[in-house]
């Protein structure tokens, strides 16, 4: 697994040599784009960017809501393929949402299942690293689970109870870390 450092927390976060992850106030940021060579943008958000991508610039719009009753893995399959079509051919993909934290990772995180092999568990510390505070929504989270299970026949991450409803086990894990001692 290559991984670089954080990147500016409004930066682009790179997730793969050929992978990006951001907020959509740095996917709009041209000079980031190019400075990046991005050739692919894809926007999870409900509405289309204002700005119009530099030229060369592939962009695809995928209209989904942040929230848990949102069927994002329809797009798991289409998302994985293009970023995976797009490095092939020697291009770099930027996947954002409004936050850069629940849509878009979710997206790199089925990505990185389906192209690297990677289990679930693996995918969102790999993604985590890259950009800390990405939390995809509970909903994701069973849809990312659905989509591990159709791949490899098995959970590395379980949904459990919690006062907000079902949580991915991880978030207890984390929330046990943060407590004091």
């Amino acid at each position: 697994m290559h991984q670089s450092g954080p990147a500016g927390l409004s930066g682009l976060c790179r997730v793969t040599d050929h992978l990006y992850l951001s907020n959509g106030r740095a996917a709009n940021d041209s000079s980031q784009v190019t400075r990046y060579k991005i050739t692919c943008i894809v926007n999870v958000t409900e509405t289309k960017s204002s700005c119009p991508p530099p030229p060369g610039v592939e962009y695809i719009h995928i209209p989904v809501t942040d929230s848990p009753v949102s069927p994002l893995s329809d797009h798991f399959e289409e998302v994985a393929d293009k970023i995976q079509l797009t490095a092939e051919g020697g291009g770099r993909t930027l996947v954002h949402c409004n936050a850069g934290v629940s849509r878009s990772a979710a997206l790199c995180m089925a990505y990185l299942m389906k192209h690297r092999g990677v289990t679930l568990l693996e995918a969102h510390k790999w993604v985590k690293t890259c950009r800390p505070m990405v939390r995809p929504n509970n909903g994701f989270w069973k849809q990312l689970n659905r989509y591990e299970m159709e791949l490899r026949g098995c959970n590395s991450v379980r949904m459990v109870s919690s006062s907000m409803g079902e949580i991915p086990d991880i978030y207890e894990e984390e929330a046990r870390n943060m407590m004091p001692l």
